[in-house]
Order: C-alpha cells, then sequence, then structure tokens
C-alpha cells in the first residue's frame, strides 16, 4: 500500500480523467447482495457523501436501515477564515450533514461524537467504542464503510484504523473509501491493489449530487476574502461525480457476502510454525547481511535514533542480530527476541562478546517483557501480525515507553502474499492510534520510518 506525501488540497492534483481511463482495469465489481445493516463512518462532515453516497442512497432505496456517525464536526476546514470561528463552521457544517444526509437516506439515524478535527487519532477509545456500539446492534449482515486507512488525511487514517478494529472484534464487513487518495494518488498506486467498485444507477448519482450540493461551505468560497477558499473545488469535486463508488474491502464476517476482485486483506497473525519452515531455506534467508537493501536501511535506522546511548532498549523480531550487533553499542542494556528459535542461536553467536545484551525466544505482542525501554524499534515485523495482534503491538509499544522514550517504527511498503498486513497499514497504524507525536519520518518507495516519542518529549540532537 503507498503512504500519502505531504499534500495540499489547493493544489492542482491528479486529473481525474487519468483515474476514468484507468479505473476499469483496477477494480472489479462489489457484489451487494448480503448488505442487511448498512453503518457509514465520515472523519468529517461531507466524507460520508463523498465516498459513500451513492450506497448509502442504495440501502436506503432498499429499506435496509442506516447509521450514519460523524466523528468531527468539521471546524477546522478553515483555519484561516475571516468570516467564520471554529464554533461557528462545526454548526454551520452539521447542519448541511443534516441536509445531505436527509437526501441520501432520509429516515437513516445520523450521530455526530464532536471529536476535535484534526484530533481524531487522540480520540481513538472514544470513537471505537460508539462505533461498536452502532455495529454490534446491526447483527449479522452488517456493512461498515469508513474512510480509507492511509488516505492521507490524519483524521481519515485514525476513522480507518478505529473502523478496522471494530469490524475485526464484531465480524462484519469493513468497506473502505478513498477520499484524498483521488488528489494525490495515482493509477499506479498500490494501496488500489482488491479495490471494487459500486456501479450506480443514474438515480443514485443524481442522489449524491444532490445530497454534495448541500454542503456549500466546502464546494463553495465562504467569501471572497484569502482563508474562505472552497475546500472541495470543482476539480476535486469530479472525483465524486462517477458513476462508480471504490472501496477496499476486508474483516468479512460470516453474514457478509462481498465479491471482491483481488481478494480480502488481513488474516491471521503468522505463526511460529511459518518462521520455522521459512528458517529452514537458510540461515539469513532475508538477505540481512548482504543485500544492499537491508544494509542501507541500517544505517538510516541508526543515523534516525536521536540520541547517542539508551539505557534500555528492546528489539523484537531481531531475527539474525545483524540490526542488534549495529544497536548494542548504542545501549547499557539491550532485550532483543524472536517467535523462532534457530534466528535466535545465529544471534547469540553473533553477540557472544555482548552480556549487556539478552535474547529471548518471545511471540509479540502476546509475550511482551516487563518493564520499561527508552528505545523501543519495531523493524518489519508489523506485517506478520493480524489487525488485532496490530493494535496490541501499538499499545504495548506506547504503554513500554519511559516518558523520555523512543519509538522507532520500519517497514517494506510493497505488498507480500504471505503477509496479513502491509507495511503502510502498519505504519499508519502507530502513527494514528499510539497516542505519540511524530518527530521525524523517512519515506521512500521502499520502506518508511517514523520516529515517534510523547506528546511532552522532543529529545533534542547529541542529548
Amino acid at each position: 500500500m503507498s503512504e500519502a506525501p505531504e499534500f495540499d488540497h489547493r493544489d492542482q492534483g491528479t486529473a481525474e480523467g487519468l483515474w476514468r481511463e484507468a479505473l476499469p482495469g483496477l477494480i472489479g465489481p462489489l457484489d451487494d447482495a448480503g448488505l442487511e445493516h448498512l453503518v457509514v463512518l465520515a472523519a468529517h462532515p461531507d466524507d460520508e457523501s463523498l465516498g459513500a453516497g451513492g450506497l448509502l442512497a442504495r440501502a436506503a432505496a432498499r429499506g435496509i436501515d442506516v447509521t450514519v456517525i460523524i466523528a468531527t464536526s468539521g471546524e477546522g476546514s478553515h483555519p484561516e477564515s475571516p468570516t467564520h470561528t471554529p464554533a461557528g463552521l462545526a454548526e454551520v457544517r452539521e447542519a448541511e450533514a443534516r441536509a445531505a444526509v436527509a437526501v441520501l437516506a432520509p429516515t437513516a439515524a445520523l450521530q455526530f461524537l464532536r471529536l476535535p478535527d484534526g484530533g481524531l487519532a487522540g480520540h481513538a477509545v472514544e470513537l471505537t467504542r460508539a462505533l461498536e456500539r452502532r455495529v454490534a446492534a446491526g447483527g449479522t449482515g452488517t456493512w461498515l464503510a469508513a474512510p480509507l486507512r492511509g488516505d492521507g488525511h490524519t483524521d481519515h487514517d485514525a476513522a480507518g484504523l478505529a473502523a478496522a478494529d471494530v469490524a475485526e472484534r464484531t465480524g462484519c464487513a469493513l468497506l473502505e473509501y478513498p477520499i484524498w487518495l483521488w488528489h494525490w494518488g495515482s493509477p499506479g498506486n498500490a494501496l488500489l491493489t482488491g479495490a471494487v467498485a459500486l456501479t450506480l444507477t443514474g438515480s443514485e448519482l443524481e442522489t449524491k449530487r444532490r445530497a454534495l450540493q448541500d454542503y456549500r461551505s466546502q464546494v463553495l468560497p465562504l467569501s471572497d476574502a484569502p482563508g474562505d477558499e472552497a475546500v472541495v473545488p470543482p476539480a476535486f469535486r469530479e472525483h465524486f461525480d462517477r458513476d462508480v463508488e471504490v472501496f477496499l474491502v476486508s474483516g468479512l464476517g460470516a453474514g457478509s457476502r462481498v465479491a471482491a476482485s483481488g481478494g480480502a486483506r488481513g488474516g491471521e497473525s503468522l505463526d511460529r510454525a511459518f518462521f520455522d519452515d521459512f528458517y529452514t531455506g537458510g540461515a539469513d534467508p532475508w538477505g540481512f547481511e548482504d543485500r544492499w537493501y537491508e544494509r542501507r536501511k541500517r544505517a538510516v535506522t541508526l543515523a534516525a535514533l536521536p540520541r547517542a546511548r539508551f539505557r534500555r532498549a528492546f528489539e523484537p523480531g531481531c531475527s539474525i542480530g545483524v540490526l542488534t550487533a549495529e544497536l548494542a553499542p548504542r545501549c547499557d542494556e539491550l532485550l532483543s527476541t524472536d517467535i523462532a528459535q534457530a534466528p535466535l542461536e545465529r544471534a547469540r553467536q553473533r553477540l557472544a562478546g555482548s552480556p549487556h545484551v539478552r535474547f529471548e525466544q518471545r511471540t509479540v505482542p502476546r509475550d511482551w517483557p516487563a518493564g520499561l525501554f527508552d528505545l523501543i524499534v519495531v523493524s518489519e515485523i508489523g506485517y506478520y501480525c493480524s489487525r488485532a495482534d496490530l493494535a496490541e503491538l501499538v499499545r504495548r509499544s506506547a504503554e513500554a515507553l519511559t516518558p523520555d522514550g523512543v519509538l522507532l517504527t520500519c517497514h517494506w511498503r510493497h505488498p507480500v502474499a504471505d503477509y496479513p498486513l502491509r507495511g503502510d497499514e502498519v505504519q499508519a497504524a502507530f502513527r494514528a492510534s499510539s497516542g505519540l507525536t511524530v518527530i521525524a519520518e523517512h519515506v521512500e518507495a521502499d520502506f518508511r520510518l517514523d520516529l515517534l516519542v510523547r506528546p511532552v518529549s522532543r529529545p533534542g540532537i547529541g542529548s
């Protein structure tokens, strides 16, 4: 899955013509026959209409129970507006949402959570609880539509992660809809692998258009003054005037029937047997010692660490100890673990002269070590996890940091068929759900690295 670059909604973005030409070859059909109850989560008012307006209209026309949950009131859409305060914008946007949802699904239950716009990642617990109550009430056949993880807006990522967590625990179908991907992405983006399309009827598309017209504060300027520009200008709005809506499908429950070309993402965590089998193929099956990618990534990892030394460090998934050997000189104490025994034996041999380094066979996050660490390195292991285990890995990592601790996450970005998740999903989960602050990041085609600390902590270079 590709990661969103830095972007500005005022930029020109990807032309809709490129998407219209490419989409038929990228996506398969969505079979909506199993839809019995629809819950749509929006990070902001208008997300539900942009990303899933046609789906809402179809469900309502069939008499299906519909719930729309809007996490924030969108008070941050125009931070430099000279004519509207955040509180005033919240009132305007909630009124627009009521009007738009009434067009799409007149009998829908509409709930405003009023969580802070731009700060949704810090309120994952409240969001997840509210969402789970609604999804659980729907029973089997419930579909949950939510913003796409990795869409490029922190609130969208947080909403998508919360929805994925709920889908994992309740067994409902999860349909992720892109919003900003259409602006910053391109048809070659790996994020669309396995995407499906809901083809809209003429009536459904017209209903969606009418709903979007109700969001006047977003599709039109608030005034002629600088800072009041439209957030959804005409060129961007074209992405949502198609006769298809695109979703990525995962978290399928027994009561949900979704046909998706390319299969659903997600799955069970890879177990010990997988890694035991993998190491029978060679002592260094990933090429940690020889591959230029691995050598360069280690150099970037070590350079990213903001301090010369750490008191107590934890490196889960150490494998044969190549990175361990380079971390060891910078740590007073280093605990390195792996799920498999074979690589640990090689790691122990490699670090035989380093008594301050301890190796243990553990399966994280389930078998998490006791105590706090001022450095945790989660490198190339998160995509082996199920979504539930990833959420636990994020939680335990954050909880195990000392007040001045540093969490470094780094993952390969390209899809691997055997892995339950993709690296960008893992990186996004740590950024959105850990409650930590990103102080440094390195993004390139092959891997992404993030450095996270507690919000009150800002380690200085060389401190």
